[in-house]
């Protein structure tokens, strides 16, 4: 039997199109392998949305490369790197045996027999589509057992102007709220309690397909299924998260007190350079409207440092915001030029005062990060363990810590816990990112 070993980088939303290629795998008679040594052929899922993630892609393509010397025979590259460069990978990278599209991951065992054919050099692309999975596919879940992604959406209608996405994924197309929710349930019947519902935007779910935002409905709809423990969404744009959505996650018992909103900036000109659709006072009072809605309740979001033409003092002013804000988690990036966005044609600022900015940014958040996190010394939470580290406490999460990008829980007990347990924890001290508790 052929085995086929998976590499997913990038985001979550990549994951899930890792899990459905495995999915297909297994129905086509392949065996799926976590040892890169034991692959017969290995498929890396590449990232290509900026120029740190395009490296990693290509340190990892030549890294899996090595294993064509052992036992591996061919190796295939997909994801957004080669949607973007399809032209350029076989050519510069004579490891790689063949490349798929972001739309047809589901004919990768066609590509892999193939090769075993004696085809050489293949490449499958098909523009004229658009590829949204459905609960009916087959998907080996790669996330442990107690969690998992539901991406809600693909593709992005927003044109931000220094992002590629919409280049690679093609237009916003959401998923049918039935078929949806038929995924959670069968993922329920299966064990897994958290869903993270994923999506490049998920606050534009459904325009496209029921001519008006429908995620307060898809939430509503996914409340009802009884072994679900904990839903959240991610990516929600500031300027979409209105009262209506708000009010369904307070009023549910399952939905997490958890808003990811990526701001990017609060400068307007910024703002408007990077054809957002929000301003810093609608920012600031949404900001306003989630903390006085909730007794407790986290905010994430992402900001980008180093936009083309920023200034000194609109930088200061970004800096002064997130003062203010206290957002409880933030994610930071420097802007990275990507060729065909119109702010690749902008007037570009130093690598250097990108990085000492950047820099600013994460400094300052580490002290708010650590004050937020004082704060909830002594309450008690609900946690989910994960794993055991090396000093024998377990490692766990709460409803406000999104799993693989905020920090942990660290969990002292004297009984033996299981990966996937539920626990009551009282919180006994703060870092900047992480917790500590013990078992009540």
């Amino acid at each position: 039997m052929i085995k086929v070993g998976f590499v997913s980088l990038g985001c979550n939303k990549n994951l899930v199109d890792s899990e459905i290629m495995m999915g297909a795998c297994v129905k086509a008679g392949f065996e799926i392998t976590s040892n890169a040594e034991d692959a017969d052929v290995i498929v890396v899922n590449t990232c290509g949305f900026i120029n740190d993630a395009k490296q990693e892609s290509i340190d990892t393509i030549l890294d899996m490369a090595e294993y064509k010397n052992k036992k591996c025979k061919f190796l295939i590259v997909t994801g957004c790197l080669t949607q973007r460069y399809k032209g350029e990978i076989l050519e510069q990278m004579p490891e790689v045996d063949a490349i798929l599209g972001v739309k047809e991951m589901l004919k990768l065992p066609e590509v892999i027999r193939g090769l075993y054919e004696g085809k050489q050099k293949i490449k499958m692309f098909d523009d004229a589509t658009s590829f949204v999975y459905t609960s009916s596919m087959p998907r080996v879940i790669a996330t442990p057992r107690y969690y998992a992604y539901i991406k809600i959406a693909e593709g992005c209608n927003n044109r931000c102007s220094y992002c590629s996405i919409p280049f690679i994924r093609g237009k916003y197309t959401s998923r049918p709220i039935e078929d949806i929710v038929k995924e959670a349930k069968e993922l329920a019947e299966k064990g897994y309690q958290e869903i993270v519902l994923t999506a490049q935007d998920t606050t534009k779910y459904g325009l496209d397909l029921y001519g008006k935002k429908m995620l307060p409905s898809l939430l509503e709809e996914l409340e009802k299924i009884e072994k679900i423990k904990w839903i959240r969404f991610l990516y929600s744009y500031p300027e979409d998260v209105d009262e209506n959505l708000i009010e369904v996650v307070k009023s549910s018992s399952k939905i997490v007190n958890y808003f990811d909103i990526p701001i990017q900036h609060i400068n307007n000109r910024i703002l408007k350079l990077m054809n957002r659709k929000t301003t810093k006072e609608g920012i600031k009072r949404l900001i306003e409207k989630i903390r006085r809605s909730f007794d407790e309740v986290v905010i994430r979001t992402t900001v980008l440092v180093g936009f083309p033409t920023e200034t000194d003092e609109e930088f200061e002013e970004l800096c002064s915001f997130l003062k203010w804000a206290e957002f409880d988690r933030l994610g930071a990036f420097m802007y990275s030029q990507e060729e065909g966005t119109p702010a690749s044609q902008l007037p570009q600022v130093d690598d250097e005062v990108k990085q000492r900015r950047y820099e600013k940014v994460l400094n300052i958040q580490r002290k708010i990060s650590k004050k937020q996190n004082k704060k909830r010394v002594g309450r008690e939470y609900e946690v989910v363990i994960e794993a055991k580290d090396k000093n024998n406490f377990y490692i766990g999460r709460s409803q406000f810590e999104a799993p693989e990008v905020d920090g942990k829980v660290l969990v002292f007990s004297q009984n033996k816990l299981t990966a996937g347990q539920f626990v009551k924890v009282k919180i006994l001290d703060a870092f900047e990112y992480d917790l500590v508790g013990e078992i009540i």
